[in-house]
């Protein structure tokens, strides 16, 4: 069974990823967006993570505006209903691990079970000098995060010790439902990986060839029989790059598109599924809030019924 979701739009206006419509939306425009992902049967949503751009090249191609994670997350919790709600990703590293279990369990507990935690160790060295922290040891530092917030899920108190932080017996409520709270992993690099492997129960691409999802796949497999774990219902993740349900006649901007009728584009996803992919990250092409929500919606009722 595949999953879909897609990052929301206007949340960054990051260059590479925004559409020129953007740039004049709303707080309104965002949620109706989200709610068309909700009603479409979509199963996730994502909204981005940045803290502090720094101004040189990354401010000009990534822009300054980079909505908060958790305060995105948490409004867009009470205008949806059925959608999951990941951070796309979450760079850990700029947080005590306590105030990301805290924030992601609130999360969680507020919407009722439909929080992932998704998570990066970041690229922005600039950012990193910006809060304090380590650019170099952002990896040792995500690791030890993530099994920090692992060890506060299904307990009152925890207690932690590592290289980076140290705390005990500390409580701080309320927990997740069940005690629960999916993480899912990106990034490039085999470190990622094998991340994913040891901590994560999903991976989230970043624009890898779907010809490397074997490779990853086993990565994370050997990391998780070393870690002890399954990766049963592991949700491998795929970006196909833009998705247009339908004839694509104008302008992507280089970016590679799948298109064509719901058929079509089901097979060519197909292909990512055939190789292990259970997750995909889509991106719909489009030149406006309406053509944005169309897209969703004509995704949900007439590609994904053939690729459940």
């Amino acid at each position: 069974m595949v999953i879909y979701g897609m990052q929301l739009p206007i949340q960054t206006l990051t260059r590479t990823l925004r559409m020129p419509w953007e740039d004049d939306a709303s707080v309104a425009d965002l949620v109706d967006i989200a709610s068309a992902a909700d009603r479409s049967g979509m199963d996730f949503i994502g909204v981005c993570d940045h803290v502090a751009i720094p101004d040189n090249d990354y401010a000009k191609n990534m822009t300054t505006t980079w909505y908060d994670t958790v305060a995105t997350l948490g409004y867009l919790a009470a205008q949806t209903t059925t959608v999951k709600l990941l951070s796309v990703v979450w760079i850990a590293a700029y947080r005590h691990p306590l105030q990301t279990a805290k924030s992601f369990s609130t999360l969680a507990h507020l919407s009722g079970g439909r929080t992932i935690l998704g998570v990066g160790a970041g690229h922005v060295e600039a950012e990193f000098d910006a809060l304090g922290v380590p650019f170099k040891k952002r990896g040792k530092i995500l690791d030890e995060t993530l099994e920090a917030v692992q060890g506060t899920l299904g307990t009152e108190f925890a207690s932690h010790h590592g290289e980076h932080y140290s705390y005990a017996d500390v409580g701080i409520g309320p927990q997740p439902p069940n005690g629960e709270l999916p993480v899912w992993v990106g990034g490039n690099s085999p470190a990622a990986w094998r991340r994913a492997g040891r901590f994560g129960t999903g991976y989230i691409p970043m624009g890898n060839p779907k010809e490397q999802i074997p490779e990853i796949m086993g990565v994370v497999e050997q990391a998780a029989a070393e870690a002890g774990r399954s990766v049963d219902g592991f949700a491998m993740g795929y970006m196909p790059g833009l998705i247009y349900v339908g004839e694509l006649d104008f302008d992507t901007g280089g970016w590679p598109a799948i298109s064509g009728s719901p058929e079509q584009i089901a097979a060519a996803l197909q292909e990512a599924g055939d190789l292990g992919a259970t997750t995909l990250h889509l991106r719909f092409a489009n030149r406006s809030k309406a053509e944005l929500s169309d897209q969703i919606e004509a995704f949900g009722s007439e590609v994904a019924p053939l690729l459940r």
